[in-house]
Order: structure tokens, then C-alpha cells, then sequence
């Protein structure tokens, strides 16, 4: 699957339809985004890092953006077992239940030493986080797209600077994630989304670091991330799942 995925890099410019930038950004954050509900599912992270064994992390993720809350479990590796992550607002915890104790995180850091970030697993905030510089319409694969380059009006993101892309339905199908100075750090596929009711769900997610990877045949290889999600689903969760106390009890 990560060869499929990574056909999506490829975009070629044509013309799109005129749009305000500033509504399909808006657009985008309210299509990922999942208000009045909460949300579960089942995420299997696959880290692939040149010249290592590939690793593979399964977690469940629980989401009630309504309130600014999430929590993951980590199901295996059996290492990791009962590991977990709550945020909580602006607050983001993790717990080890071998040390039993919460230590404050920051939504910028890597999850579980992944491509991916503690942010990645939360509402979208695209238009309240960012400033449009540039805009232009391009083809990515099957797809016509606006692309949007977008630069931080706060110091709460992950990356100071990113280009979306962005099909007609609203959804983001790539992004890439720069430094302030302008390096490439990170690109982001999104080929396919579930259509559950009026909402959608990524189906799967490529992630590949830019600068993390390691020489194989003479060739520089990037570390890739593969997140797979399975069983969505916007039946209620309890009130107790976003806690601590959870946490603890999950992981006895």
C-alpha cells in the first residue's frame, strides 16, 4: 500500500474552480473535524525505517472535539502495551503504566518514535492556525486540487509553514510540512476517505520524513509511516474514557 500511496506526490498544474481560500480552508477543518459527536477507531501504525525491521504499533483512538478531547491506548507491541496519551484541551498527557506516572507532553512531539505527531491524531484547526501567502489549482493524481501554502500565526503547530492540497469535495489529499526557514521536513498522503453519514474518515495515511532515513544500495531512503484505520465509528463514549483514571484501569 505504501507504493499506491506514494503515487500521490505527483501533481501536475492545471486550471481549477474559482473558490475563496480562506471558506475551503474553513471547509477543510469542518469535513475533519467531528462536532455534536465523538468519534473511535482503530489505528495500526506502521513505521518502516531503511535498513531496520519494520515496526507496527496498534492503538484505539477517542475523540470528542466538541470538548477538546482525546485518548489513545496503545494495544501492542506487547512492550507498549497500556501506554496512553490524553488531551485534554491545551494539556497533553502520557502515561506509563511501568513507572505508573503521567508526564506532560506536547502535541508537536513524535507519537511512539512514528513520522507521525501527537497533533496528527486531533481535530483539524487549519484556519484558526494559519495565514494564506499563495495559492494555485493543480491535478494530483485522480484528483483536481487547490493547493494552498500556509504560514503559523501561532507557536501552538507542529510546522510553522505547509502546502495543502485540497480536492473539490474539501478534503485534504497531501500536505507538506516545512521549517520556518523553509526545509521540507514532512509529506502527507491521503488518497481515500470512509463517507459515514455527512462525515468523512481517513482510510489510510502516508506520512514520509524528508530528512530522517539512512543510505541502502547507494540511495538515500526516507523513513515512511503507514497509518491504516479500521472500525470508525461516532457511537457515544463514556464520559470515563477521557480520564486518567482510565488510563490507569486500561493498563492493570
Amino acid at each position: 500500500m505504501i507504493k499506491c500511496l506514494a503515487a500521490f506526490f505527483l501533481a501536475i498544474p492545471v486550471s481549477l474552480w474559482a473558490i475563496s481560500d480562506e471558506d475551503l480552508l474553513k471547509k477543510v477543518d469542518n469535513l475533519a473535524s467531528y462536532y455534536g459527536v465523538d468519534f473511535s477507531a482503530k489505528y495500526t501504525i506502521v513505521q518502516d525505517k531503511p535498513g531496520q525491521n519494520r515496526s507496527t504499533t496498534v492503538a484505539g483512538v477517542f475523540r470528542r472535539d466538541s470538548d477538546e478531547l482525546y485518548t489513545i491506548i496503545i494495544i501492542q507491541p506487547v512492550i507498549n502495551k497500556g501506554q496512553g496519551y490524553l488531551k485534554q484541551g491545551g494539556t497533553l498527557w502520557f502515561y506509563d503504566p511501568e513507572s505508573k506516572r503521567f508526564n506532560s507532553t506536547s502535541s508537536r512531539d513524535r507519537f511512539q518514535n512514528s513520522n507521525a505527531r501527537n497533533s496528527d491524531f486531533t481535530r483539524s484547526t487549519l484556519a484558526e492556525d494559519y495565514k494564506i501567502s499563495a495559492s494555485e489549482d493543480a491535478a494530483l493524481g485522480r484528483f483536481q486540487c487547490r493547493v494552498l501554502s500556509l504560514v503559523a500565526i501561532n507557536n501552538e503547530v507542529s510546522y510553522p509553514r505547509m502546502k495543502v492540497w485540497i480536492s473539490e469535495d474539501g478534503l485534504v489529499r497531501k500536505t507538506e510540512d516545512y521549517s520556518l526557514s523553509g526545509q521540507l521536513l514532512r509529506t502527507s498522503a491521503i488518497p481515500d476517505y470512509y463517507k459515514i453519514g455527512e462525515r468523512y474518515v481517513p482510510k489510510a495515511m502516508l506520512l514520509v520524513d524528508a530528512l530522517r532515513g539512512a543510505m541502502v544500495n547507494n540511495s538515500f531512503v526516507n523513513e515512511k509511516t503507514q497509518i491504516t484505520i479500521t472500525n470508525p465509528s461516532f457511537n457515544p463514549v463514556s464520559n470515563a474514557v477521557f480520564s486518567k483514571t482510565y488510563l490507569e484501569k486500561v493498563a492493570r
